[in-house]
């Protein structure tokens, strides 16, 4: 894993100096603005099988770019050396928009969109593989939501990429089935990498850092399906502590600076392995739609809003909870200046399904488990106000069935 991070550390090194090393918008006075017609008709001219080659060089676009082919591969020489930056873009909602299957984008950069960096809609079989979405000015909530957007795909593999910047998630997939997201680099996003209403994802060997939250499983209510299975193992995800600059009323404006890994509302994930540190809120936090805000808006009948099935094991953590954002409840400040002199590893909002109990006790396979040495766990005590949070590790010393491998024919 070591030399996993090794790789990606070099790859953003080489993105970082290609930037000119701050967050400045791009200079566009040596840009091509003339690749833009031919790119477009290129587009528009494909065929299943065609594979688009971009050169070498920064390339200005003021309008969405779109592809609705099958089969096609669409390669650029390397995010550091083929960059397509959208700065004038005065058209359009996306930099580009995959309405296509069989779909490969691979080897170039996506610059400063209006809007979403790369939208992939409605798609099967999907490759994303060594792009980069950044918004070049830093973080900002006028920046595009979602940097890297699959969403109602299937079979879908993102890996070797990078996300910096986006308002809401860098890396972001929602209401699709099977997915593998690894080997990435997520910074100074609202949310890192975030797997949303989706059903099979492996998130491994990603690096998550200066995001508000590293990385989220979550579920949210009145869209087509509930996520569930999700695998969150050998990333690193350190110093997610970037104040929120999410738009108000969206899902993750609730997040907190300084949030690890946040499961909200979500079943069947498990989360191990992982290297976690420093991110001040807490390294780890479980929670339910009821801590967001967003149960007293109008939710559909059947969502089920507690996070059940989660199995916490065998992760590293250093640091962290040491300066929580938002902390106004006195029993968590006691909390927090008390014998650990920071927040435990594990902070659970305390909410749970008390139509689901058996004689008194969640059953097994629903339960909330930690058995991470002498990590710890607070009941955060949600459903009272926030009122007597407590250390409820014991109670939660438990183990869970090891979720299957997500397995993808792309993913060879």
């Amino acid at each position: 894993m070591i030399d996993t991070f090794k790789r990606v550390a070099v790859l953003a090194l080489a993105v970082s100096l290609a930037a000119c090393g701050g967050p400045q918008e791009r200079d566009l006075a040596g840009a091509d603005h003339s690749y833009q017609n031919q790119l477009i008709e290129r587009l528009i001219d494909a065929q299943a099988g065609d594979v688009i080659e971009i050169p070498e060089g920064v390339f200005a676009f003021d309008r969405s770019l779109s592809l609705t082919v099958d089969g096609v591969t669409l390669r650029g020489q390397g995010p550091d050396r083929t960059i397509l930056t959208f700065q004038g873009q005065v058209q359009g909602a996306e930099g580009l928009l995959v309405t296509a299957n069989d779909f490969t984008i691979e080897n170039l950069a996506i610059e400063d969109t209006a809007g979403d960096g790369l939208k992939i809609n409605e798609g099967e079989n999907i490759i994303i593989r060594g792009v980069r979405v950044e918004w070049t000015a830093g973080p900002r909530t006028e920046n595009g939501a979602y940097g890297i957007y699959p969403v109602q795909t299937t079979n879908v593999l993102i890996e070797d990429s990078i996300a910096i910047g986006a308002s809401d998630a860098g890396i972001y997939v929602g209401q699709s089935h099977n997915v593998v997201i690894r080997r990435n680099r997520a910074e100074r996003n609202v949310a890192g990498i975030e797997v949303e209403n989706t059903i099979g994802a492996d998130v491994y060997d990603n690096v998550a850092t200066e995001n508000t939250g590293g990385i989220l499983v979550f579920n949210m209510p009145n869209l087509p399906q509930p996520g569930y299975q999700t695998r969150v193992y050998n990333n690193h995800v350190f110093g997610n502590n970037t104040g929120n600059f999410g738009h108000a009323g969206t899902p993750v404006a609730s997040i907190p600076a300084g949030s690890g890994i946040v499961v909200n509302s979500n079943d069947l994930v498990e989360i191990f392995d992982n290297d976690i540190s420093d991110n001040r809120t807490a390294n780890i936090i479980i929670s339910s739609l009821h801590s967001t805000g967003y149960s007293s808006y109008s939710v559909q009948e059947d969502f089920d809003p507690y996070p059940e099935g989660i199995y916490i094991h065998g992760n590293r953590f250093t640091g962290g909870g040491d300066n929580p954002d938002g902390l106004e409840l006195q029993g968590l400040k006691l909390l927090v200046s008390g014998p650990l002199g920071r927040m435990p590893d594990v902070l659970w909002d305390g909410y749970w399904d008390a139509a689901k109990l058996v004689d008194g006790v969640l059953p097994d396979n629903l339960r909330l488990c930690l058995d991470n040495g002498e990590a710890q766990m607070v009941n955060a005590d949600g459903p009272n106000d926030y009122a007597s949070p407590a250390i409820v590790t014991d109670q939660h010393r438990c183990t869970l069935a090891r979720l299957p491998v997500i397995e993808l024919a792309s993913a060879q």
